[in-house]
């Protein structure tokens, strides 16, 4: 829970251009207002408990009776995702799952949000093979901190082999990724310390920065094929000077950490340079900044020309890992290579969260990386499948949206023409189908234009999901209707 108060000033940054082309008439205002807000407690960009601006308040920064805000807040209200207490304000809940509809030829819906693929087909063998190896693991409390030797040596070894010689003394095992991202940020962030971020970028690695009281300061990254992203950042970075980019932010703002995703990045796909990887971590180390490197989607390769070694072959950099990715996300076990100093520290400041990972999930783990290079191979294959036919798709029931060619990784940017992403995302419920809005992926409510969508879904689904989200786009205000023909064959 958190107990922040969101100011007027700072929701009508999130809200956009909530209210459409035509001046809505005041039952219509209230519910788009109510429609909006909703949108961004369910995807999270206003965290449960937040405290909302006063009616007033919001009533006179948006240009609204304060008639129309109280019944925008009545009707979420009713919906379960405010509650309301006399002198205490209205603090942003979420009751559990949003309620759907089914989507187009189903009996559920199609979550498009999570990016994320399904179980490596022969994960209960190894989780069997797990559980024999059990025994010898249980004569101990259980409780383990840093990880298994096995899991750790395993973790090593891969590293190794990816051309950055590692030990296992340089391994910590962590609940999944994002455990590893607070981990860090607890270690390396005070409150008021500045914080380098891309822009757009993996949400829950700017909420952990933003929850040790981190100043986030962006650098904008262009997409994989090289086209402008606009936002409000005040660096930008395209293909030819990235690292000069980061460079600028690292020298101006001073920060003691750096969050970025060179390989794949997410939610842009792109790839950052071997040149522009020496360049900012050399420019990083002269000014003192620790950079991590989240690689959870490293390997995902597709068809990227060239070889890239881990960040950290490249100069200082304290990388991020996880099979979430690749094994699957239900398998909760990251990993954190640092040096042994930063090591001890994150020790030492884990205690208080929790008292280790899991040990047969560790086995799991360790399983799976004996056996990486066949999942990788299972992978690529379902990545280029997932991208081909999601590109498909896309151009015929959307020929003015830009779908950029990625190479690899798990999602796709898409540019949409028009600043309607979060419209789009609360139409598309309506159809049955869950998708994040472009702007969940900024710190600013930037982002309006584009859209992610994951490649790493099964045929039937992209198919549902495309279907839905024509549907979706065809039911907003001046969005051109697709010919019979052209849906009938997306199924």
């Amino acid at each position: 829970m958190s107990d922040a108060t969101l100011s007027a000033r700072r929701l009508e940054t999130l809200l956009g251009p909530w209210r459409g082309d035509e001046s809505p008439t005041t039952d219509a205002a209230y519910r788009a207002l109510a429609e909006r807000i909703r949108l961004l407690v369910i995807d999270g960009r206003i965290t449960v408990g937040t405290r909302l601006p006063a009616e007033r308040d919001l009533a006179d920064r948006l240009g609204l009776s304060r008639t129309t805000v109280t019944a925008a807040y009545r009707r979420l209200r009713e919906q379960d995702l405010l509650t309301s207490t006399r002198g205490s304000g209205s603090v942003a809940r979420l009751p559990g799952a949003p309620s759907l509809p089914p989507a187009p030829g189903g009996n559920g819906f199609i979550d498009f949000s999570k990016a994320a693929p399904a179980a490596l087909p022969w994960l209960p063998d190894l989780a069997r093979e797990a559980a024999d190896e059990l025994p010898a693991h249980l004569g101990d409390a259980g409780y383990d901190p840093i990880g298994t030797p096995v899991l750790r040596q395993a973790i090593a070894d891969r590293y190794t082999a990816r051309g950055l010689p590692t030990s296992p003394d340089q391994v910590m095992v962590t609940i999944g990724a994002q455990h590893a991202i607070a981990l860090l940020s607890r270690a390396l962030i005070g409150r008021g310390d500045r914080a380098v971020i891309e822009t757009p970028t993996y949400p829950h690695a700017y909420e952990a920065l933003r929850v040790e009281g981190a100043r986030l300061v962006p650098v904008a990254v262009a997409p994989h094929d090289g086209g402008g992203l606009g936002g409000s950042a005040e660096w930008t970075a395209g293909p030819a000077d990235e690292g000069e980019a980061f460079a600028r932010a690292f020298g101006h703002a001073n920060p003691v950490a750096a969050y970025l995703m060179p390989d794949f990045h997410n939610p842009t796909g792109r790839t950052m340079s071997e040149q522009a990887r020496e360049h900012v971590l050399d420019a990083a180390a002269r000014q003192g900044t620790v950079v991590i490197a989240d690689e959870t989607i490293a390997e995902l390769d597709i068809d990227r020309r060239g070889t890239f070694k881990p960040l950290a072959a490249y100069g200082p950099a304290v990388l991020i890992g996880s099979t979430g990715k690749t094994v699957w996300g239900g398998v909760r076990v990251g990993w954190i290579r640092a040096d042994r100093s930063l090591i001890r520290r994150l020790l030492a400041v884990r205690a208080p969260g929790d008292l280790g990972t899991p040990i047969l999930e560790q086995l799991i783990t360790a399983r799976a990386l004996e056996r990486m290079d066949d999942v990788l191979a299972l992978r690529r294959e379902q990545l280029r499948a997932g991208r081909d036919l999601l590109e498909t798709l896309l151009a015929d029931a959307f020929p003015e949206w830009h779908v950029p060619h990625v190479d690899g990784g798990i999602v796709t940017w898409v540019g949409l023409g028009a600043p309607v992403s979060s419209q789009l995302a609360l139409a598309a419920r309506s159809h049955g189908l869950v998708i994040a809005a472009g702007p969940r992926f900024g710190i600013d409510g930037a982002f309006e234009r584009f859209l992610r969508l994951p490649i790493c879904y099964s045929a039937a689904e992209t198919e549902g999901a495309v279907r839905a989200l024509r549907l979706a786009w065809e039911s907003l205000p001046g969005m051109p209707a697709a010919d019979a023909g052209l849906l009938s064959g997306v199924v």
